[in-house]
């Protein structure tokens, strides 16, 4: 018979309970056995994994441990509820509550037809659940005139950083990306760790293969060279004629 939702919850809750216990039983453990080899006044000494789960000092670890866990689940809920975690397209009316209520917001002005906005997409998908402190989205240049000129944004696509409702830092075309429509997942998100955008754990950062270390190692030979770009050879890009 399924589980109803209230009963996986509890479930759930149990098993985190119960990892949270064994992880800090383990965390103690180890420390015990570090002393015993760092000196003769606890050699000897043998763990009895029982006992410690009735210490009184281990219950309060647990109890910081499980309340420190359902704290971060909460703010994660609630940065969720707040966009965060997903790639989402707003209009030019909720720009600017979006960019000064946001810490961080990495924004991409985009033209639906362009070919080049349509790969950016794809990678600011891939990563927006990966950067849960950051909001990912997007903006229809053709039709956020306002900001687009307030801005200068006058090449697409364009990834703009905002900090504290501020600009500081932006990505225009692909020349800072290899200058290849196929650059990786991986050397979008090094271009934007460089610009501040460092919250999240990439996943699988081993397994990208040579082919995105090699793309890695030319933004960062970009950023040094501080290059700019100030336009692109794909005609489509320029929207502004």
């Amino acid at each position: 018979m399924a589980l109803d939702k209230k009963q996986l919850g509890s479930a759930l809750t149990t098993i985190a309970h119960g990892q949270a216990m064994m992880a800090a039983v383990r965390d103690y453990a180890k420390e015990l056995k570090e002393n015993e080899q760092q000196g003769p006044c606890c050699q000897g000494m043998d763990i009895n994994v029982d006992e410690l789960l009735d210490d009184p000092e281990l219950e309060r670890l647990h109890r910081d441990r499980v309340a420190a866990m359902k704290q971060e689940a909460e703010r994660r809920a609630a940065l969720q509820q707040a966009g965060h975690g997903s790639y989402s397209e707003i209009t030019e009316g909720e720009f600017l509550e979006v960019v000064t209520k946001t810490d961080a917001v990495v924004c991409h002005f985009f033209h639906k037809d362009f070919e080049r906005c349509k790969i950016v997409d794809k990678h600011m998908g891939e990563l927006a659940p990966k950067y849960m402190e950051a909001r990912f989205i997007k903006l229809s240049a053709p039709d956020s005139p306002f900001f687009t000129v307030k801005l200068g944004i006058k090449v697409l696509p364009a990834v703009v950083v905002f900090k504290g409702g501020v600009s500081v830092d932006r990505l225009v075309g692909f020349e800072q990306l290899g200058g290849r429509d196929d650059f990786s997942t991986a050397a979008l998100e090094a271009r934007l760790a460089a610009a501040g955008i460092r919250t999240g754990v990439r996943k699988g950062a081993a397994a990208a293969g040579e082919e995105s270390e090699e793309e890695e190692c030319q933004v960062a030979a970009s950023i040094r060279r501080g290059i700019v770009h100030k336009g692109s050879d794909d005609e489509s890009s320029d929207f502004d004629d």
